[in-house]
């Protein structure tokens, strides 16, 4: 019974937590658990403490890596472009779609928060309606609270 649960006339009977013919399926679900606090990010089932991904896209253990997903930085970069310098696409709609996040200007690049866990940081650099490259870190805090700094 993969030391889960007691052999009885041949038939596991396994602890709590624990199923399956051999007790070697867990039904603990921590290691399911994805930074966003969702079980498999919400794209997958969680079976014996290992994410299923039900949405293709996604993979990894927890279903958060996407390889053809838009990234970060590209993601964000028309609502940082139009808070931080107003220009860019969504300079008229701005304020309908582009509050959803917290903004710190800093002077230089080496002002801008450098990656330490907890919290996933992202360093970006895209190009603005001028072809001007700026720069700027998306990250997400403990309270899921969406945290950019940009570049003057």
């Amino acid at each position: 019974c993969t030391g889960n649960g007691i052999c009885k006339c041949r038939v596991c009977e396994c602890f709590p937590n624990f199923t399956g013919s051999a007790c070697d399926c867990s039904l603990d679900t921590t290691p399911c658990m994805a930074s966003n606090g969702q079980i498999c990010n919400g794209r997958g089932t969680c079976e014996c403490g290992t994410c299923n991904c039900t949405d293709p896209k996604f993979q990894g253990p927890t279903c958060e890596m996407c390889q053809t997903c838009l990234g970060v930085c590209a993601e964000h970069k028309d609502c940082v472009q139009c808070r931080a310098f107003d220009k860019g696409e969504k300079k008229e709609t701005c304020s309908q779609e582009c509050m959803h996040f917290n903004m710190t200007r800093v002077e230089s690049r080496d002002k801008l928060p450098q990656p330490v866990q907890p919290n996933p940081l992202s360093h970006c650099k895209e190009k603005d309606v001028d072809d001007c490259w700026f720069y700027f870190t998306y990250s997400v805090n403990s309270n899921g609270e969406a945290i950019v700094h940009v570049v003057e």
